[in-house]
C-alpha cells in the first residue's frame, strides 16, 4: 500500500511538473509569435521603443515619438486591459488570438527597476489625502469623485487607471520617474514626499 502511494504521488508530482512547463513553454511561444506580429505590423522602432533605457534629452525628443514607449509594458500595464484595449487612431487590426499573443509578448517587456509585489491596490485615506491635499494631482489629471469626471487636461487621465496600471508601476514611477520620462513636467517627488506617501498614492491610483 505504501509503495502504491508513494508511485501515485510521483505520478501526480510528474503529470503537474509536465503541465507546468508545457505551459511555460506555451507561453514562450505565444510570446514569440507576439514578437513576429509586433514587428511585421511595424509596431515598434518609429512608433514604440521596446529597447530601454529612455534616451530622450528634450521635449522635442518626446515630441519625435509617434507613440509611448513600451519596454516596459510588463510592469505598468494589466494584462486584461491591454487584450481588451480597442485599436485606436492608425494602429493596425489584430484579431483576437494575434491581440492575445502581441500582449504575451509585452508582459515580457520588463524594467529592473520596477519591483513586484511591492504594492496592493486599495482604497487608502492617507493615499487619498497625500494625492488630493498635498500634492492637488487632480489639478493636472482627470479622476473620477462621486460619479463625476474631474480635474485637469494637462496630463494623462487616471480615470479607472486601476484597470490598466498596476500599482508597482506607480510606485516605481513617482519614485524614479526619470528612469522613465527623463522629460517631463510632472514634479519630482524623490526627497520630497515619503516613500510611504509615494506606497500610499501608488495603492489609492491602483484602487481607481
Amino acid at each position: 500500500m505504501v509503495k502504491a502511494s508513494c508511485s501515485r504521488v510521483v505520478a501526480v508530482s510528474l503529470l503537474t511538473s509536465a503541465i507546468i512547463g508545457f505551459g511555460v513553454e506555451s507561453s514562450r511561444a505565444d510570446a514569440a509569435k507576439g514578437k513576429g506580429i509586433f514587428e511585421s505590423k511595424k509596431c515598434g522602432g518609429a512608433c514604440h521603443d521596446t529597447q530601454g533605457p529612455a534616451t530622450e534629452k528634450t521635449f522635442e525628443d518626446q515630441l519625435k515619438k509617434k507613440g509611448p514607449e513600451l519596454w516596459y509594458a510588463g510592469n505598468k500595464f494589466k494584462k486584461e486591459w491591454l487584450i481588451e484595449k480597442k485599436n485606436a487612431g492608425n494602429h493596425p487590426k489584430l484579431g483576437k488570438d494575434e491581440a492575445g499573443a502581441v500582449t504575451d509578448y509585452l508582459m515580457t517587456l520588463t524594467s529592473k527597476d520596477v519591483e513586484a509585489g511591492v504594492i496592493q491596490a486599495k482604497k487608502n485615506p492617507q493615499g487619498k489625502l497625500a494625492f488630493e491635499k498635498k500634492q492637488a494631482c487632480q489639478a493636472c489629471h482627470q479622476i473620477e469623485k462621486t460619479g463625476k469626471v474631474i480635474g485637469g487636461l494637462v496630463a494623462p487621465s487616471l480615470v479607472k487607471a486601476g484597470e490598466r496600471l498596476q500599482g508597482d508601476w506607480i510606485y516605481a514611477y513617482l519614485k524614479k520617474p526619470k528612469v522613465f520620462k527623463p522629460v517631463k513636467r510632472m514634479p519630482i517627488y524623490e526627497g520630497y514626499l515619503s516613500d510611504v506617501d509615494m506606497k500610499n498614492i501608488a495603492a489609492h491610483v491602483a484602487s481607481f
